[in-house]
């Protein structure tokens, strides 16, 4: 698959804006990141029943509840993980350490380096079809996202905060190798993610879930890696640190 530099200038335009209302909504403060995820699960939803609806005319209703699991699930998952997962330090006078934006920033940069990776790696040498369900995925592209994902998030950005003693003290549980962990996590089941809901759109025979992102498709388009991976990254924290 060659690379369409066009369409290469359209999504990477469209992720440097998406980037920057991430940010602002994980990073300002704690009403901007509910905000940020409301918006989300709200926009999530409303794709998702038009799915729905295109796919089962009139008898739409009782297939939206499924979307209580495949979406509101791993929303308050990781609203979870920003908020409930807290801790706090005695030292500077026993003021707070935040890090809230820790696990939901671990998932969401895993899955944009996966991502791109993937798309790089896939227009460069992509020769051999992942899944029928998405036709343009190859195992090389897979493959390739997935590794640099892992090495990525577990070479340089993991011992980067590990670094920081301030780190240490908000999450004494936690090992520099739990990065590679979470970074793999996100890589395989934000990759089975997308590939579901490629299947729903197939199902639905729509091309996109929405159009509010040019060059990446709609709400569910953009976050549906994440819907998957979030449940998985949010288990692995509770039983094993």
């Amino acid at each position: 698959m060659a690379l369409n530099i066009q369409t290469f200038k359209t999504r990477a335009l469209t992720a440097i804006v998406f980037v920057a209302v991430m940010a602002t909504g994980l990073f300002w403060n704690k009403w901007s990141f509910i905000l940020l995820f409301t918006v989300i699960h709200f926009g999530c939803w409303y794709e998702f029943i038009k799915l729905m609806k295109k796919t089962y005319g009139t008898q739409y209703l009782p297939k939206t509840f499924l979307g209580f699991f495949y979406i509101t699930l791993p929303i308050l998952m990781m609203l979870f993980l920003g908020f409930c997962l807290r801790s706090y330090s005695d030292d500077n006078g026993g003021e707070p350490l935040y890090y809230a934006w820790l696990f939901p920033c671990a998932i969401l940069f895993s899955i944009w380096i996966n991502d791109t990776m993937a798309y790089i790696v896939g227009s460069f040498i992509g020769k051999t079809p992942f899944s029928k369900i998405s036709p343009k995925k190859t195992w090389e592209g897979t493959a390739g996202g997935a590794i640099l994902c892992v090495l990525v998030i577990g070479v340089f950005i993991g011992p980067l905060l590990y670094s920081s003693a301030a780190f240490r003290n908000s999450y004494p549980q936690f090992k520099n190798s739990d990065w590679f962990i979470i970074a793999a996590i996100c890589a395989v089941f934000g990759t089975l993610g997308d590939l579901l809901e490629s299947k729903i759109k197939r199902t639905a025979d729509v091309k996109d879930s929405g159009s509010i992102m040019p060059g990446h498709g709609g709400f569910l388009d953009r976050f549906d890696s994440l819907l998957i991976a979030t449940p998985f990254v949010w288990l692995y924290v509770l039983l094993f640190m």
